[in-house]
């Protein structure tokens, strides 16, 4: 049985780049993914960290309060950002490799507005500690 090797050499006659920035464009997407990935991680791991600072809670609490609404919340928005980053990768990768790339807003605002109401979140949760609580939380 003789293999059919195909021949290595490339024909650069029959390639045609419309875009003489493509390799760039395309490295630039990825670092972009990238900082988004990161984004995601750091926003899960401070989920996780506002869940296991429940875990230290006073003895007195009568209740492990709301703090694991608010890890939770951090933890969903981290895993949306990686699903929603990753089809938002392969969409300018697509348009990259057509040159029909066009820059969006709403990426900026949807993370802008996402971050805000977390930011919010935290500030209100630290904040409304019960009263009992700040005894105990002061040195005396």
């Amino acid at each position: 049985m003789l293999l059919n090797w195909k021949s290595t050499k490339v024909n650069t006659e029959k390639i045609k780049r419309p875009n003489p920035s493509r390799v760039r464009d395309h490295l630039a997407n990825e670092r972009t993914y990238l900082a988004w990935m990161r984004t995601a991680i750091s926003l899960m791991g401070f989920g996780v960290v506002i869940v296991r600072l429940r875990a230290f809670h006073p003895p007195m609490l009568p209740s492990p309060g709301n703090g694991w609404k608010l890890g939770l919340l951090f933890s969903i928005v981290g895993l949306l950002t990686v699903l929603l980053s990753t089809k938002h990768y392969f969409g300018v990768r697509h348009d990259i490799d057509y040159d029909t790339y066009e820059p969006t807003d709403r990426w900026v605002i949807l993370f802008s507005l996402a971050i805000a109401i977390l930011g919010t979140g935290v500030i209100y949760y630290i904040f409304t500690i019960p009263s009992s609580l700040e005894g105990l939380m002061a040195p005396e």
